[in-house]
């Protein structure tokens, strides 16, 4: 086969894309597969070479080559390695995965043993920051996997960001640091609604008062760009209350299986699982806006 690929993505949405866009940017050669044909479209327009499958994907790959997923769950990412068309079997010894959804620690553990017990590397490298920061390589990417592999995917790992953070040798603890980071922004989140809402119900104006709140001690990253475009009545989706509805899910039940009790991280995870059942799945989590405005 011509045209061997540095990298195949499976999954150029949102982030996906963002992360192909910078690597063909930089030069790296890209095979790719979505379901949604306008995202391959646009990775094919892009320079990307376009598969069918998840599995002709994995073709295309050099023998050193990485397999990054980038969808959007753990069905997902056991579509994608496993079901019909999956890319798992014929990935070979010396190539990795890079799976980058937020997803439980677990599924994270069980995904690495059955890669491994084939020769195959994974590295767990869940990402943060939205696609505009995926595409600059500014975002957080967080990452878990053995020395070894950690030096073989430099190249790859600084191309994708210049903020990279190595949280561990264990499968899993990238998983388990970007759930402790999304519960914080669920609940800063949450906290930033709430109190724009108060503050429209006192009668205050509340651009302005967010506006003194970035200045001061209640500012949150999260909450000044929700509620920014929030308050502008903006909720065409950037972050999916899907997304924090699934995350915080996950968070939580991680603390359970630590015997940990998180009271604010179950409030944010019953707000979330709300604003779904006011049928705002496909919003943007700005929606919490909505949500406290009728308390």
């Amino acid at each position: 086969m011509t045209h061997l690929a540095q990298v195949a993505v499976v999954g150029a949405g949102n982030m996906g894309g963002g992360m192909l866009t910078r690597l063909r940017g930089l030069g790296w050669s890209v095979a790719v597969h979505d379901i949604d044909p306008l995202a391959q479209s646009k990775a094919v327009a892009l320079g990307a070479v376009a598969c069918g499958s998840a599995m002709e994907a994995a073709r295309h790959l050099m023998p050193d080559g990485v397999l990054m997923v980038v969808v959007v769950d753990a069905a997902q990412t056991e579509a994608v390695l496993w079901g019909e068309g999956g890319a798992g079997p014929v990935l070979k010894p010396g190539q990795a995965v890079m799976l980058c959804p937020t997803l439980g620690p677990a599924t994270v553990q069980s995904q690495a043993e059955r890669l491994a017990q084939m020769g195959i590397d994974c590295i767990d490298a869940p990402m943060s920051g939205g696609p505009v920061r995926a595409q600059e390589g500014t975002m957080s990417l967080i990452v878990a996997c053995s020395d070894a592999v950690w030096q073989r995917s430099q190249n790859l790992l600084n191309a994708l960001s210049q903020q990279v953070f190595r949280v561990g040798t264990r499968a899993g603890d990238g998983a388990r640091t970007k759930l402790v980071n999304n519960l914080l922004a669920a609940v800063n989140l949450a906290g930033a609604a709430e109190a724009m809402a108060l503050a429209e119900r006192l009668g205050l104006d509340p651009a302005a008062t967010l506006s003194v709140i970035e200045a001061s001690s209640g500012q949150s990253w999260i909450g000044s760009d929700r509620m920014r475009r929030g308050l502008a009545g903006d909720f065409e989706p950037r972050a999916h209350v899907t997304l924090l509805a699934k995350d915080t899910g996950l968070a939580v039940q991680a603390a359970d299986e630590v015997a940990f009790d998180p009271p604010l991280g179950r409030l944010a995870r019953d707000l979330f699982a709300q604003a779904l059942g006011h049928g705002w799945a496909d919003l943007d989590d700005a929606a919490l806006l909505k949500l406290m405005r009728q308390r």
